[in-house]
């Protein structure tokens, strides 16, 4: 199976130990900057329905600004209260200075 990888940003544009909400292909996706390395994950809480990029990241955790429960940006997992259901992560390359995202 052949992975379809998308343009999804300048690697400059992922501030490090921040996220970002972009537009990929006709979806929201939140794109933190941790440790050197960028993360992608859908942006939309899975609890209460607020954008994640709107949250608060401390090193591998976004803390979504609604309810303060949080999510590992690395595997999607919640990791404490309220949230109990992953948010969806995708694969990144990084590639040219270029953020591609594998939506499949």
């Amino acid at each position: 199976m052949t992975t379809n990888w998308i343009d999804a940003a300048a690697e400059g544009d992922v501030p490090p130990d921040d996220v970002i909400g972009v537009a990929v292909a006709g979806r929201d996706i939140a794109l933190y900057g941790v440790e050197g390395q960028v993360f992608a994950t859908d942006n939309l809480c899975t609890h209460g329905h607020a954008r994640l990029c709107d949250g608060f990241l401390e090193g591998h955790e976004i803390e979504c600004p609604l309810h303060q429960g949080r999510f590992d940006v690395r595997s999607g997992q919640p990791t404490c209260a309220p949230i109990t259901e992953a948010v969806r992560c995708y694969p990144v390359k990084i590639e040219a200075g270029r953020v591609w995202l594998a939506l499949d």
